[in-house]
C-alpha cells in the first residue's frame, strides 16, 4: 500500500527548490492553514518575515470559482502598490501543479465592519489595472446560463425546484466593467490594525462589480465563512460605504438571479460532499 503524503509540510523536492531559490532556510518550520476550501498552504515561519505556500489544487472543478494560480500572480503583482494585497515573492509549477509564494498577511479573517469592506470594494473597483482575466458574467443572460451549467452537475430532486425557481426579470450587460475579486468572501477579507487585506486571487475576472457586491451579501458565503448571515443592518452599513449609487442599484435588480445562480452552487456543493451548504441553499431559495 502507498504511503499517504504529509500534509503537514509541503513536498519535499519543492521546499529544496524553494531553498535554492534562497527564499527558505534549509529546515523551514512549516504551519497548516485551514482558511481556504480547495487548494493547501502553509504558513512559513521565521526569516525575515513569515510567508505563506500555495500549492494549487489539479484535481477538483468548481463550476463557480476557478483556481488559476497564474492570474492570482499577476493580481499580486499589479495591486502590490496599493497596499491591500500580500506581497507577491515568487511563483512556479511543482510536477502538474503550480504553486505562489507570499509574505503572510497579518490579520484575522473578517467578522465585523462591513462598512470596511464595502469602502476598500469601492477602491478596488475604482482602479485601472490591465490583468488578462477572463470576462465575467453580465447581465442576466449570463447569469442564467451560468447557473443552468452549474444545475446540469446536480442529479437530485431539489435540482427541478431550483429550475422552476429561475428569476425572470431581465437585466441587460454593462459596460461598467472592471477587474473583480471574483471570490469576496469572509474567509478571503484579513483584518488587523492597519486595515483589511484581500488574498485568494485565483479567480478574478474583468467583469460587473455587482459579482463582487453578491458574492460578499451571498447568506450562503457568509454562514459557510462566518456562521451567520448578514443583518440587514450590516447590509445596509456596505452598501452605503460603497457608495456607487448606480451599482447598487443594478445589483439590487441583480440580486434575485445572484440568489438564484448561488442556491444551484449550494446544491452542487452539498451533492459533492459538503454538506455544509445544505443551509446555505435554503437561505438562498428563502429569496427566491
Amino acid at each position: 500500500m502507498q504511503a499517504l503524503p504529509d500534509l503537514s509540510a509541503p513536498p519535499r523536492d519543492l521546499v529544496d527548490h524553494l531553498h535554492t531559490q534562497g527564499l527558505v532556510s534549509a529546515r523551514p518550520q512549516f504551519e497548516t492553514l485551514y482558511g481556504g476550501r480547495t487548494n493547501r498552504v502553509w504558513k512559513i515561519l521565521g526569516g525575515d518575515g513569515d510567508k505563506v505556500l500555495k500549492l494549487y489544487s489539479t484535481i477538483l472543478r468548481n463550476p463557480l470559482f476557478r483556481n488559476d494560480a497564474e492570474l492570482e500572480a499577476q493580481c499580486l503583482t499589479a495591486l502590490g502598490p496599493t497596499g491591500f494585497v500580500p506581497r507577491l515573492r515568487a511563483a512556479g509549477q511543482h510536477n502538474e501543479a503550480h504553486w505562489v509564494f507570499y509574505d503572510h498577511a497579518p490579520g484575522a479573517p473578517w467578522r465585523q465592519g462591513a462598512d470596511l469592506v464595502g469602502d476598500l470594494l469601492c477602491r478596488l473597483h475604482s482602479l485601472s489595472i490591465i490583468v488578462p482575466a477572463p470576462y465575467g458574467s453580465n447581465g442576466s443572460a449570463d447569469l442564467r446560463a451560468h447557473g443552468h451549467r452549474i444545475l446540469q452537475g446536480c442529479s437530485s430532486e431539489a435540482r427541478g425546484k431550483l429550475e422552476e425557481l429561475q428569476p425572470s426579470i431581465s437585466v441587460a450587460p454593462t459596460e461598467q466593467t472592471c477587474l473583480i475579486h471574483g471570490d469576496l468572501v469572509a474567509g478571503n477579507i484579513l483584518v488587523s490594525a492597519d486595515g483589511l487585506t484581500l488574498i485568494d486571487w485565483q479567480c478574478p475576472a474583468l467583469g460587473d462589480p455587482c459579482e463582487d457586491l453578491a458574492l460578499f451579501l451571498s447568506p450562503a458565503m457568509q454562514v459557510v465563512y462566518r456562521g451567520f448571515p448578514l443583518t440587514a443592518a450590516e447590509e445596509d452599513q456596505f452598501l452605503s460605504a460603497y457608495g456607487r449609487s448606480d451599482i447598487v442599484a443594478r445589483y439590487q435588480q441583480l440580486k434575485p438571479w445572484y440568489a438564484w445562480r448561488m442556491a444551484a452552487y449550494c446544491l452542487w456543493r452539498a451533492e459533492n460532499g459538503a454538506p455544509d451548504y445544505a443551509k446555505g441553499l435554503k437561505l438562498e431559495t428563502a429569496i427566491l
